[in-house]
């Protein structure tokens, strides 16, 4: 008897976590968008300011894209396929050059 007989696999759980997770991380981008955006426009107008806001808007949307198109695919599918690698470093980059943005705008 296989220890596993009494444990079936529900498929449907594993996409619906990591549908979510993209979710909350979307969340946590837009919110550090918006605190980078308010940062670098707060008091006066600097070139520097204005190209670090658009610096991180772009990234921020390039961000959305990504999570978007795989919340799409994870919701479509059962058995969605794996995260392609050029995707998921896109994703990587824009988090991490979201996040040096916004920490540079602090410093």
């Amino acid at each position: 008897m296989s220890s596993d007989a009494g444990h079936e696999r529900d498929p449907g759980l594993q996409p619906e976590r990591t549908r979510l997770a993209w979710r909350r991380t979307t969340l946590a981008s837009t919110v550090a968008a918006v605190l980078a955006t308010k940062t670098a426009l707060h008091g006066s107008l600097s070139a520097a300011g204005i190209i670090a806001c658009a610096l991180c808007c772009v990234l921020w949307l390039g961000f959305l894209f990504v999570a978007h198109r795989r919340i799409s695919a994870l919701a479509s599918s059962d058995s969605p396929r794996a995260l392609a690698p050029r995707h998921a470093t896109a994703a990587v980059l824009c988090t991490v050059a979201l996040a040096a943005c916004g920490a540079a705008l602090v410093l």
